[in-house]
């Protein structure tokens, strides 16, 4: 649900994991027991689902809308729920938009296909979004990845791609402060009204000190607190408070996202989401594997650099 008064949807959200059974089938209890522990969060507006944290790339159409709905239907009533749209061909990808709306999402996050890692042009950039944006009438948010990735849309595809219909906001991934600005600079001078979120996690503080209108990020689901801090410290200029936010924060982002391989990154997040107790089973979808033993301690150690653990005795 997207409140009525302007800016409604700026905000925190945290990019939601998608939890397994034992058997590897979506734990639809534990779904909604997850977003519903976020949206309890004083200053969290919503939830972004079926993100990458959510292994969206390795979930089904089906699989897809029904975490939408089991969302939807958890806390629909009292938090915005967005949905990712990650599919190869442009066809799909729209298909699949209808369908996490029908299921009840009040927005979409477009994602680049995991295709365009090799590049993409303009053309193609263009007419993927168009064909989505136009099999639906919701609000639409879209996703700028690492700058050094194909991901990431050069100055004058990002200048049409805010431009479309619907367009709201743009999760802006580039992982690197001076593109940040100036996709923000860019955005800002051809679409005002298009919010700009700051979402790399590692430096959340400088990227909320050069200026943002929320983030969509998935370290929020261990750590929505802290971040829901750090933004409204930025917001009130008290950059001590800011700085103390930023200590909690920094030590597991680091740890998280900062060491390869990228692509354990959600099976990181699952790891302390279990080590806290808020998540019974951090099991992942193949090809990607548990945590190995060290890397399950460097978690460990992360959280407990975060204060969110009390130290190993010794």
């Amino acid at each position: 649900m997207i409140p009525a008064h302007p800016n409604g949807f700026h905000g925190i959200y945290p990019a939601t994991l998608c939890p397994f059974t034992r058997d590897g089938a979506v734990d639809e209890t534990a779904v909604a027991r997850h977003v519903t522990g976020l949206a309890d969060v004083d200053g969290i507006v919503g939830v972004l689902c079926n993100g990458h944290a959510g292994e969206n790339f390795l979930l089904t159409n089906r699989e897809t809308r029904r975490v939408a709905e089991i969302v939807s239907g958890a806390i629909g009533d009292r938090a915005i729920v967005v949905s990712g749209v990650n599919r190869e061909g442009s066809r799909e990808a729209a298909d699949l938009a209808g369908e996490v709306v029908a299921a009840g999402a009040d927005a979409i996050m477009v994602f680049p296909p995991n295709a365009w890692a090799g590049g993409q042009d303009k053309g193609v950039a263009l007419n993927h979004h168009r064909a989505i944006v136009e099999a639906v009438d919701v609000p639409v948010m879209l996703f700028q990845g690492p700058a050094a990735s194909g991901f990431a849309y050069p100055p004058e595809v990002l200048a049409e791609l805010v431009r479309l219909p619907r367009v709201v906001a743009i999760k802006e991934g580039s992982w690197e402060v001076a593109a940040y600005e100036a996709n923000r600079r860019l955005v800002k001078s051809v679409a005002p009204h298009v919010a700009v979120m700051g979402s790399g996690d590692e430096h959340l503080f400088t990227s909320y000190v050069v200026g943002s209108e929320g983030s969509l990020v998935s370290l929020a689901v261990v750590i929505p607190e802290a971040i829901v801090r750090l933004d409204r410290a930025v917001r009130a200029g008290d950059l001590a408070a800011a700085r103390s936010a930023h200590e909690v924060i920094y030590p597991l982002a680091k740890a998280v996202y900062g060491i390869p391989p990228g692509s354990h990154a959600t099976a990181r997040l699952k790891t302390c989401l279990k080590l806290v107790g808020k998540l019974e089973n951090d099991r992942v979808r193949p090809p990607i594997g548990p945590l190995d033993g060290a890397e399950r301690e460097m978690m460990r150690e992360a959280m407990e650099l975060s204060g969110l653990l009390l130290p190993k005795a010794s």
